[in-house]
């Protein structure tokens, strides 16, 4: 089940960034990230997917039509593969965005360890997704690539 993210979803939202810091770099521990979820769940820009009390994936959507912006997708580990991720990223889609314009994302380089061990990259070109320019080096130091879907 897809929802927006309350306050008591913060903890699972922490879990799932513990998850994935070894590609990311730090965030669990980071106050600007603790704000980060909290503002987009004031928002309304946060989203859970749920499996009964767990929170099993996590998205926090932004921009300014034309351009919109997923700021932050992760899939907890025994979820990945199961459609979770792109139920998420569907669900963003049919509440925030408005065309014409696109969507943005920012993934991991093409040399990155986490490219192909994470899948990000695999999964935004399955879901119409493009290579575009690269973007600034993540927190830890790798690099990162914007990927862009138009809308209509």
């Amino acid at each position: 089940m897809i929802r927006c993210a309350r306050e008591q979803d913060v903890a699972g939202l922490l879990g799932l960034a513990a998850e994935v810091e070894h590609w990311f770099g730090p965030m669990v521990g980071v106050p600007a990230f603790h704000d980060a979820v909290e503002e987009h769940i004031r928002r309304s820009t946060a989203l859970v997917a749920v499996s009964g009390p767990d929170v099993v994936g996590g998205l926090l959507f932004g921009g300014e039509p034309p351009v919109h912006h997923v700021d932050w997708l992760v899939v907890s580990q025994q979820a990945r593969g199961t459609g979770v991720g792109r139920a998420l990223l569907a669900d963003a889609v049919d509440r925030f965005v408005r065309g014409p314009g696109s969507i943005e994302v920012v993934t991991f380089g093409a040399d990155h360890p986490g490219a192909v061990a994470s899948g990000a990259r695999v999964f935004y070109e399955r879901l119409g997704f493009t290579p575009a320019e690269a973007a600034p080096p993540g927190p830890e130091g790798g690099s990162r690539q914007v990927y862009r879907r138009a809308v209509t």
